[in-house]
């Protein structure tokens, strides 16, 4: 059996065994492969039964081309990638990775709240700056810090990530109201389920834990951030689509909500002219909360037992059956 790695530095920079894969059959690995090159793509699976992607697209017209392909690989949890569909309709199966990262975004959700409102890298360089010296005071700030203690957090989507966030939320003494779209039990009392209307209104810490569709393609934008408060502050460790990330920008020159803290853009890497680059108030890291060495091991394993699950006949995490 061939299988084929398109884009294997978006999973592993050279810290981790491709190795774990060569029991499975003959493994071809692709640090990159051309997103927008679709001729490139079917010459790189020419003969593949399983091909391994992350963000290279699989479309009706690449899937048509390959009559050999019978398993997509997503080395992710996300996949509109793919054309699952498409996919079903030619007997492919694709898997995905649900559940590998949910401490990880969590605990990136956090550092995102925390580098808001501690300001320890502000704080750090103003020191080695020379600035807490200047002051003459044993304790200097140079911005507001925030405690979290009886804050609000709202989070939309209720998912093992956002479940993951809650629990941390907790620990520090906030308040956890959250929307899902669907009702969803809760493991403590203290947490509410509310509408998306409540979350707007009542947060002061809205974090996004929803998977990107069509449908909630740029969901929040002005109408959404104007019901916001004007101190809020808006996490995104989810996708960047669901942004529209020039209403956002104007939200935040504009001083209608207070903070923006985001891992994701619409495009990525972020286009130079993206107008979050500018933005006031915006932090902005480039798609990591999920890449610890730790993750990406979890994450590869776990692929490779999905491989294995449908060479036995009994395949497991297959979102097109």
């Amino acid at each position: 059996m061939k299988i084929v790695v398109l884009d294997g530095l978006a999973l592993n920079p050279g810290d981790i065994d491709w190795h774990v894969l060569d029991h499975l059959g003959e493994v071809v690995v692709y640090d990159k492969t051309p997103y927008d090159d679709q001729e490139e793509i079917i010459n790189r699976l020419a003969g593949a039964e399983v091909t391994l992607v992350n963000k290279v697209p699989m479309t009706k017209e690449i899937m048509d081309a390959l009559p050999d392909l019978k398993v997509i690989a997503e080395s992710a949890t996300g996949y509109d990638n793919v054309d699952v569909d498409a996919a079903k309709e030619k007997g492919i199966e694709v898997m995905n990775v649900p559940t590998y990262g949910t401490d990880a975004v969590a605990q990136f959700t956090f550092a995102l709240i925390l580098a808001v409102t501690s300001r320890v890298k502000q704080h750090d360089d103003l020191v080695h700056e020379g600035a807490w010296q200047k002051a003459g005071r044993f304790s200097f700030w140079d911005s507001p810090l925030i405690e979290l203690k009886d804050k609000t957090l709202g989070l939309v989507g209720f998912g093992k990530i956002a479940q993951a966030v809650a629990k941390m939320a907790l620990a520090f003494n906030m308040k956890v109201i959250f929307y899902n779209h669907r009702p969803k039990e809760v493991f403590d009392d203290a947490i509410k389920q509310v509408d998306l209307e409540t979350i707007y209104a009542e947060s002061d810490f809205i974090s996004l834990h929803i998977p990107y569709t069509a449908e909630m393609s740029e969901f929040i934008n002005t109408d959404v951030l104007h019901k916001m408060k004007d101190t809020a502050v808006l996490i995104n460790t989810a996708r960047g689509k669901l942004i529209n990330e020039a209403d956002l920008t104007s939200a935040l020159n504009d001083g209608e909500i207070a903070y923006a803290a985001l891992d994701v853009a619409s495009q990525e890497p972020i286009n130079n002219d993206n107008p979050l680059l500018t933005a006031k108030n915006c932090y902005l890291t480039p798609h990591i909360a999920w890449a610890p060495q730790e993750t990406r091991e979890r994450l590869l394993n776990i692929v490779v037992n999905n491989i294995e699950s449908y060479l036995s006949g009994k395949p497991v995490n297959v979102v097109n059956g």
